[in-house]
């Protein structure tokens, strides 16, 4: 539910709160799972690739919580549903409440994660079937 009270860069920042929550959680049990798993040869080399996406997610989430500080914004709960995720926030004294479908909210969470691990974000369209003609190699004479 939007209120008159909050602009809509102090909603995005509540989104963008909602999902690096959950982005950084990812990237440390992505970690964990990675060097308990024993069946990477070298874990080491794909924890510190995820570990440095959670450095990231880290860094942005503390900058949001400063900006909520000067804003005067407190996200006091987010709760999962079976449709989506939904954070309740009291922004300069108004209280409010964001919800995001989880179909939406996965396709954002993997677009930044995808940034935040130095990949380019996620791209819908098909990528197309090599032509078996372009990549024959060949010489000249």
């Amino acid at each position: 539910m939007a209120i008159a009270g909050i602009t809509s860069e102090e909603r995005s920042l509540v989104k963008s709160y909602m999902l690096l929550i959950y982005i950084h959680k990812v990237f440390e049990r992505d970690c964990r799972i990675i060097q308990e798993s024993g069946v990477f040869k070298s874990p080491q080399l794909y924890v510190e690739i995820v570990g440095n996406g959670a450095k990231r997610a880290a860094i942005l989430l503390r900058e949001i919580k400063q900006e909520f500080t000067r804003r005067t914004i407190k996200v006091f709960d987010i709760q999962r549903g079976q449709d989506g995720i939904e954070a309740r926030y009291a922004c300069r004294g108004y209280v409010g409440s964001m919800e995001m479908l989880w179909p939406s909210f996965r396709e954002e969470m993997m677009s930044r994660m995808r940034v935040y691990l130095g990949l380019a974000p996620f791209d819908p369209r098909p990528v197309p079937a090599p032509d078996a003609r372009s990549s024959r190699l060949t010489t000249s004479p």
